[in-house]
């Protein structure tokens, strides 16, 4: 119930080449999260692809509930699901854990802060830098947490080209309130992927 995107080599890849911008997120990228999550709340995974988060949630126990615009093949996903078209709704989670398409990194997560009071959205670390964001980063962003080291790398769906060990960039997940308490400064924390 997974389509994972976020990514690597953005810059080195046109927009085109990506297509739906699917970048699976490292397993351990996921089981280093769970300790901040609460197990008795369903997670909402959006942006589901094959399944790489939603496969550790349900592994750790999670009710998680699967959505993608693009049906990857996950058991018990919903494909052909617009998230950027869903509107709340008494069933929905009031979780959300993504790695979204990093071309609508910004969308997602707005969108999603209207539908749950907590976002968890795992990017590069430089998705801090940049105006166009300021109202999520200086309004909603709650917690950061960065590895200490690398991840392995996370190459595009149907990359054919040579394989890469490790990630060049950083990454981090990074958690949204959707009503962060005036005044709250945002925590930051280092975490190991390789611990987990």
């Amino acid at each position: 119930m997974t389509q994972i995107s976020g990514g690597v080599q953005f810059g080195a890849h046109a927009l085109a080449d990506r297509k739906n911008d699917l970048y699976e997120t490292p397993p351990c990228a996921t089981r280093a999260l769970i300790p901040f999550l609460d197990r008795d709340e369903p997670i909402w995974e959006p942006a589901c692809g094959p399944g790489a988060i939603v496969r550790e949630l349900e592994a750790a126990g999670f009710m998680v509930h699967a959505t993608d615009l693009v049906h990857y093949g996950l058991d018990g996903a919903f494909g052909g699901v617009d998230f950027l078209m869903e509107r709340p709704d008494r069933w929905m989670p009031r979780v959300i854990v993504t790695n979204p398409p990093f071309k609508l990194a910004d969308e997602f997560t707005r969108h999603a802060l209207h539908l749950a009071p907590t976002v968890w959205i795992f990017q590069r670390l430089s998705w801090l830098e940049g105006a166009k964001r300021s109202d999520l980063i200086d309004t909603h962003l709650d917690h950061i947490l960065l590895g200490i080291e690398r991840l392995p790398m996370m190459h595009r769906d149907g990359w054919e080209g040579p394989k890469l060990a490790a990630s060049a960039m950083p990454f981090a997940w990074f958690r949204f309130e959707a009503q962060r308490p005036a005044g709250r400064v945002t925590r930051f924390e280092r975490i190991s992927w390789r611990g987990a």
